[in-house]
């Protein structure tokens, strides 16, 4: 049976620009791209998030932290929301709502109502003692893709919503698969231009401050499940491969900027009472998809993770791995941080 392409088949055209592998290549494992209906052209994924230090700051961190979700349940509100959490190399506890709409229409309508903007451009939300953030981005279907390792899920963030996979995909298993899979590189180079602009605010001195995109941005929510593991399969996840993914997620975090990766955050999921969930995700900012393709291919901890899993893969029968991965037009991202320390997000970055 011929496999199916990761991208779907509305948004397929001739190439001008070839994949990295022949028509003829045959990955070692399944894997699987989610897939939406073809009315869907555009999404919105929104990090809302508050950051605090110390004990004595978390009730307060928590009660704005319930602020924000109990404004998704305002008119026009996400159609999905993942809660997480880390603490950042700052010493920084940051609480964040990851929230998806697949109509952008129904996004603007939410976050125009004078209850979403007033709060948030509210000069109280300069004097609680928390740190705010918002980082919103809107890729059109053609810059975004994914994958998961089970045709049946669980699925995550906003595949969720999308509803439904493909068949065996090819574009897999292969150093540039990740760019294959994006329909938008069928003919597009997805080279940045322009740089990371101060709009508003500085760094330095707190406060508010809005940092603007510039061209292909990339985004990639990198995801684990190790909820359902057991016996050898959970031995190989704690041993063999998460000491492995945070020593990379700290490097990016810590050092990635000398590779293009803006900012990066580590994440853990968490129940709306904030126990932990055995599932987390890596959240990184890059400069472009080719920043991230050559730390991929040439990093020694994601090299690791690479020859590891597909040395192990077939072994795996719980654990399950995704990816989101989006480019963006500089149009089309927002950055905006209110007292946050000067190394949240892409503060560290301009």
């Amino acid at each position: 049976m011929p496999l199916d392409s990761s991208i779907p088949s509305h948004l397929r055209c001739p190439r001008t620009r070839t994949r990295r592998v022949s028509d003829s290549w045959n990955p070692p494992v399944p894997m699987y791209s989610a897939r939406g209906e073809e009315s869907v052209q555009n999404l919105v994924m929104a990090y809302l998030g508050v950051q605090s230090k110390g004990d004595e700051m978390k009730g307060r961190a928590c009660a704005a932290f319930q602020n924000i979700l109990q404004s998704f349940k305002q008119p026009d509100g996400p159609g999905r929301h993942d809660l997480v959490q880390f603490v950042d190399a700052e010493g920084y506890l940051n609480l964040i709502a990851v929230a998806y709409w697949i109509d952008p229409t129904t996004y603007d309508k939410w976050n125009e109502s004078p209850a979403i903007s007033h709060w948030w451009a509210s000069e109280d939300r300069l004097k609680e003692g928390v740190g705010y953030f918002r980082e919103v981005l809107r890729p059109r279907m053609e810059q975004f893709e994914t994958i998961f390792t089970h045709e049946h899920g669980p699925l995550e963030g906003v595949s969720i919503l999308l509803g439904g996979m493909s068949e065996p995909i090819i574009e897999h298993g292969y150093w540039g698969s990740m760019r294959d899979r994006l329909p938008l590189s069928q003919t597009d180079t997805l080279d940045p231009s322009g740089t990371l602009t101060l709009k508003e605010g500085t760094p330095a001195l707190g406060g508010r401050v809005i940092v603007g995109g510039h061209q292909n941005v990339a985004l990639i929510r990198s995801g684990e499940d190790w909820s359902l593991t057991e016996g050898e399969e959970r031995r190989t996840w704690f041993e063999d491969i998460e000491p492995v993914l945070h020593e990379g997620m700290n490097y990016l975090r810590d050092d990635g900027l000398e590779s293009g990766c803006y900012c990066n955050r580590y994440l853990h999921h968490m129940d709306e009472n904030g126990n932990l969930l055995e599932k987390g995700f890596g959240y990184s900012l890059w400069r472009s998809i080719t920043n991230l393709e050559q730390w991929a291919e040439s990093h020694h901890t994601h090299l690791q993770i690479f020859v590891t899993f597909n040395r192990l893969a077939k072994k795996f029968k719980n654990l399950t791995l995704y990816h989101e991965v989006s480019v963006f037009d500089a149009a089309n991202q927002y950055y905006e941080y209110i007292n946050c320390h000067p190394k949240t997000g892409l503060l560290r970055a301009v």
